[in-house]
């Protein structure tokens, strides 16, 4: 179900996903946590985010100074249904009006350097933010030239400036968006769909650990307020709370974090055959027909004892240490790319199979 879901996101382009700000504190927190300089001096910049609607903008402006931040940048496409619509919190209306006197939609940059309790009621919030905007102290907004497109000229620019981009990509042009990432050697923490492991532009800097998962959403559920209810094909919609809920969202990243380097405890074959009820009724673990590897349907059915490949599932990435595995392969993925990644597909008793990687425990070092 939640596969379509995300498929038919992609059909109809429906890319406007707000991410929740207590996910994308738990996430930043996780980094933090294992280094806790890791944004300091940094430039963080979210070039997916209106900064008068993204939960990242106020995240990163809330803890600005809690971090180390040296700047922070977010910039928002023209699109969007509710840019424009909050300018009175910075101050002078800048909008460009059309040649009728109307307002014309543009799209946004906001530029912040510092903040300070302006107000003096002891604490940093966004209206201490706004105050600086109109008294003009080194911060800025202003509408962009373009559209604001991540691949404009301008953006790029700004992209050029950062060191750390943290956002929620478009669905449809997750590919392009991480290649752009890649290109200009950024250090970044995304959202996207959980397959896209095994797309041919992703799973390279996968198995060459350029790219990892994050720490995730709470029980790999992530919600996203969107403005196009009506019009959206996928999720499972929540009336009462105005979410919608995804099962296969996760998050991408080449920052380090603690979970990554925590190890799977492992039963050998015959405990896992004996104790692990997933594997109840099985009599061994299945051998492909066309490869030399062993199928394990379950990450926590890995065997301690096999020293062979192994196919395992692509939500193995969630408990992926590169201390403990060796990432060897992808067979096709989900949108049955022709262009695969290793090889032809893998077949199982006749029967092809899909999204799988394809590991091996990682030897000790001499």
């Amino acid at each position: 179900m939640a596969n379509t879901n995300l498929s038919n996101a992609k059909k109809v382009k429906n890319d406007e996903f707000y991410t929740q700000f207590s996910d994308i504190q738990k996430e930043i927190e996780a980094y933090l946590e294992f280094d806790p300089d890791v944004f300091r001096g940094k430039v963080v910049y979210s070039n997916c985010d209106d900064p008068f609607e993204s939960n990242f903008f106020r995240y990163f402006a809330l803890n600005f100074n809690r971090l180390g931040l040296k700047r922070l940048i977010t910039t928002s496409y023209k699109p969007s249904p509710i840019a424009n619509t909050q300018l009175g919190l910075f101050g002078d209306d800048k909008t460009i009006k059309s040649a009728k006197g109307r307002t014309k939609i543009t799209a946004n940059k906001l530029i912040i350097n510092e903040v300070h309790d302006m107000d003096g009621d002891g604490a940093f919030d966004l209206r201490d933010i706004a105050e600086q905007l109109k008294a003009n102290r080194n911060n800025e907004w202003s509408p962009l030239e373009g559209d604001g497109d991540f691949r404009s000229p301008e953006c790029e620019a700004l992209l050029k400036q950062s060191d750390i981009v943290v956002t929620n990509p478009p669905f449809s042009l997750f590919r392009t968006y991480v290649a752009q990432l890649v290109e200009y050697n950024k250090k970044f923490v995304i959202i996207g769909n959980l397959h896209a492991i095994v797309y041919k532009e992703i799973f390279p800097l996968i198995k060459a650990d350029k790219m990892w998962l994050g720490n995730g959403f709470q029980a790999g559920n992530a919600y996203f307020s969107t403005p196009n209810v009506r019009e959206f094909a996928g999720g499972v919609y929540d009336e009462k709370t105005g979410l919608v809920k995804f099962r296969n969202c996760c998050w991408f990243t080449n920052l380090d974090h603690g979970r990554r380097h925590q190890p799977l405890s492992l039963m050998t074959i015959a405990d896992n055959l004996k104790f692990n009820k997933k594997m109840a009724g099985k009599t061994a673990y299945e051998r492909y027909d066309n490869y030399d590897a062993i199928e394990v349907p379950f990450t926590d059915a890995i065997p301690s004892d096999y020293d062979g490949v192994m196919g395992v599932p692509v939500s193995f990435l969630d408990r992926y240490n590169p201390e403990q595995f060796q990432i060897l392969g992808s067979n096709r993925g989900i949108d049955q790319d022709p262009d695969r990644v290793y090889g032809k597909g893998s077949y199982l008793n006749g029967k092809e199979t899909f999204k799988r990687l394809f590991i091996r425990h990682r030897k000790p070092a001499a």
